[in-house]
């Protein structure tokens, strides 16, 4: 697969996927949305990729926001085109049934933060920076921050990002729950690595339901919710992957998963 904004590698069932515009800090422009769109629809239906791992190029962004030389010209109706394709774009990347780890080393801004909030996991480097400073140039969060901020780190704290503009270091996204580890920046590969092999090496079928029913189940009221869990369980419960989970168990040797 060939891109003009992204590097793309597939080895031992893990996609790792770089941000490919370093001269910008990876800046989000109109064609790395639509090849990041076009990625993780084949991405999402490679059997023979079970965890994607997502970075920046050249060391000091994961991504510093939206492209704002596109976004200065930007009207009503076209920003508003502009949040709702990247809306699906993200959704697609958060709701694929695949694990996404955003490995976050220097700036993660804008849209950039957005980005790492609909990935899976958020894996960042001491030295990573993150924020939301839209406010600054009169804007709001409009790639789901709004919405995905204060489902991680609560509302109080989400606005007070959003509100200033403010950028923390990684410490402090730790802290309040926006990112999930941290790690010294020349560790963050083989960190990465090591989880990516780890989430692997578990049964695809179970990981989807996983990330679905947390997923589904965090907009839904308790009951609903358990409901889902109880049919995403059952689903499990007739597949040869839990078939054999369990008898690897008792036959203690580690099991073969296959994916159905």
């Amino acid at each position: 697969m060939a891109y003009e904004t992204l590097l793309v590698e597939i080895g031992e069932h893990i996609a790792t996927v770089t941000l490919n515009r370093p001269k910008v800090l990876n800046a989000l422009n109109a064609i790395m949305l639509r090849e990041l769109d076009e990625l993780f629809a084949a991405l999402a239906l490679d059997d023979t990729v079970r965890v994607v791992l997502l970075r920046g190029a050249g060391g000091k962004a994961f991504a510093a926001g939206a492209d704002i030389s596109e976004l200065a010209d930007a009207d009503a109706e076209s920003g508003e085109q502009l949040a709702g394709s990247t809306h699906r774009i993200f959704r697609r990347i958060e709701t694929m049934g695949k694990p996404v780890v955003a490995c976050i080393d220097g700036f993660a801004l804008g849209g950039g933060c957005e980005l790492a909030m609909a990935c899976t996991l958020r894996l960042a480097a001491s030295t990573a920076r993150l924020g939301q400073p839209e406010i600054k140039l009169g804007l709001i969060p409009g790639y789901g921050g709004t919405q995905r901020l204060p489902r991680l780190v609560g509302p109080g704290a989400a606005l007070k990002m959003i509100l200033t503009g403010a950028i923390i270091d990684a410490a402090e996204a730790l802290r309040i729950g926006l990112v999930d580890e941290v790690v010294p920046a020349d560790q963050l590969p083989a960190r990465a690595t090591e989880l990516a092999k780890l989430l692997a090496g578990m049964p695809p079928l179970a990981v989807a339901a996983a990330i679905e029913a947390v997923d589904r189940g965090a907009g839904l009221p308790l009951d609903q919710a358990l409901t889902l869990e109880v049919a995403l369980f059952g689903r499990l419960c007739a597949t040869e992957d839990k078939r054999e989970g369990t008898r690897a168990f008792l036959e203690k040797r580690p099991p073969i998963w296959l994916g159905r």
